[in-house]
């Protein structure tokens, strides 16, 4: 079984550079058209954070039984919970990167913005990174420990010949 690995830094950076570009393009826009400059509305950051909470409860909880009893996790939900912690990363890196796109945009103006417009792009910009790093942080819990006989065999003749063959071919008699 091929080993997986974690989340790409680079994949995570190159989708918050997307997000700030995007960002930066919806304030441009805005601004050359005379309109007012775009303001996240709360409910964003309150669902960024209430995706974060969740994704660390079922993390705890996998965590939990991984802990207490290794071979007896279903390895679907551990997988679903894996994906989940991706997609977190990768969602928390997009709305991170559109927030400090907004906020870049603003430093540059010739007249500051008052503080109801930073404000809610502020915030959004911290829930985006709390949702960033509980993605990360959930990603690790899924890690099974060393030496609980996921790992491959070091070598030949290190399979346990009572398991079976690791073909799917032995369950299609069903």
């Amino acid at each position: 079984m091929r080993r997986i690995e974690r989340t790409n830094p680079l994949a995570v950076l190159a989708t918050a550079a997307m997000g700030a570009a995007v960002g930066l393009v919806v304030q441009f826009a805005l601004s050359s058209g005379g309109h007012a400059p775009l303001v996240p509305p709360p409910p964003l950051a309150a669902s960024l954070v209430l995706v974060a909470a969740v994704l660390i409860v079922f993390g705890l909880r996998l965590r939990r039984q991984i802990r207490k009893q290794p071979g007896a996790i279903d390895p679907f939900q551990a997988v679903r919970l894996l994906v989940t912690a991706r997609a977190a990363q990768l969602v928390g890196a997009l709305f991170g990167g559109f927030a400090a796109g907004l906020l870049l945009s603003l430093s540059g103006r010739s007249i500051p913005a008052g503080g109801a417009t930073w404000g809610p792009m502020v915030v959004v910009l911290v829930s985006a990174a709390v949702l960033l790093g509980c993605g990360a942080l959930v990603e690790q819990w899924c890690r099974v420990p060393p030496g609980d006989g996921s790992d491959e065999a070091g070598g030949e003749g290190g399979e346990d010949p009572e398991r079976g063959p690791a073909d799917p071919v032995a369950t299609r008699d069903r």
